[in-house]
């Protein structure tokens, strides 16, 4: 079985080191900062470095939050750490037969039919309930591809309803999500479930283009005998044209501004004026002043100077 949960309530940042963090990131783990100091929670550091790991990114990244006044409880924790974990929570599910072999490639599900009102892309079932010659059949396609299958959950909802501090009740659809990858690497969803579980986070704060991932984490944290966190999405940052902001629109890192002559508590202010803040130079100064209950609805539109 996974590791209980931890005693204390937590909230917590999860970056990929990818690449530095771009100011829509900052504001993300300042709000995440300040929705659990505020609320008397411990506030934890997560690296999701399951995927795309570019090399120096996760000490440049603790180095920007740090510059910004966020500190953060324990030690950091690493998803590639994180291995056995994610392994029992799987067999937890095996045991209770919540687990099936896919043998399905990504543009083979793409292309299959989907149910009636599932997203695009959802899973559409397709290896669910096969026979045991048709498993061996997918089994000798994956040897041939040299690739093993991936593990879905089955599924036992349609869908399932979320609370959001600021959507509110959020109803989405739950298929038979991926919980391991036919390269053997645990799937996003999975990971981070565990991870906020072990770690006792019962608050979740990050960027809205997550929200429709949130009831099938929520349910899949049911599944495993764990509490449903509460969730808080905030919006996007955006470049002028409703693009989600990107490396691509210029000098939008921390590190950016500050070889532009700009300093940490110049992008704390900038930061804090998108919230209804002026005069903010560090993250204690929005802990201190900002009222979640205005937290702007619409997307950040970033405006930098040159």
């Amino acid at each position: 079985m996974p590791a209980p949960p931890s005693p204390r309530a937590a909230g917590r940042y999860a970056p990929s080191p990818s690449g530095d963090l771009h100011l829509g990131n900052l504001r993300t783990a300042i709000l995440a900062w300040v929705l659990a100091r505020r609320s008397g929670r411990a506030f934890h550091l997560r690296i999701e470095d399951l995927d795309r790991v570019r090399e120096g990114s996760e000490q440049r990244q603790l180095e920007d939050l740090e510059a910004l006044g966020l500190d953060w409880d324990g030690e950091v924790v690493r998803q590639s750490e994180r291995g056995a974990a994610y392994d029992e929570a799987i067999s937890q599910l095996l045991t209770r037969d919540q687990v099936f072999e896919c043998y399905c490639t990504r543009r083979e599900i793409l292309e299959a039919p989907s149910a009636p009102h599932a997203p695009p892309g959802a899973y559409p079932g397709t290896c669910r309930d096969l026979t045991p010659a048709q498993r061996e059949a997918g089994r000798a396609r994956m040897r041939e591809l040299r690739r093993e299958p991936a593990l879905r959950l089955r599924a036992g909802v349609a869908e399932w309803t979320v609370r959001d501090l600021w959507a509110g009740e959020v109803t989405g659809a739950v298929d038979d999500l991926v919980l391991r990858r036919g390269d053997g690497v645990v799937a996003y969803n999975l990971a981070v479930v565990v991870d906020d579980a072990a770690a006792g986070v019962d608050q979740v704060a990050r960027a809205d283009d997550l929200l429709s991932s949130a009831p099938r984490q929520a349910y899949l944290a049911h599944l495993l005998g764990r509490a449903e966190p509460e969730y808080a999405h905030v919006p996007l940052a955006v470049n002028a044209d409703g693009a989600r902001l990107a490396k691509r629109d210029g000098a939008v890192t921390l590190r950016d501004r500050l070889e532009r002559g700009e300093s940490a508590a110049d992008v704390v202010g900038r930061i804090g004026e998108s919230l209804g803040l002026s005069g903010c130079r560090t993250a204690a100064d929005v802990l201190e002043r900002w009222d979640p209950a205005f937290l702007p609805r619409e997307p950040w539109v970033v405006q930098l100077p040159a």
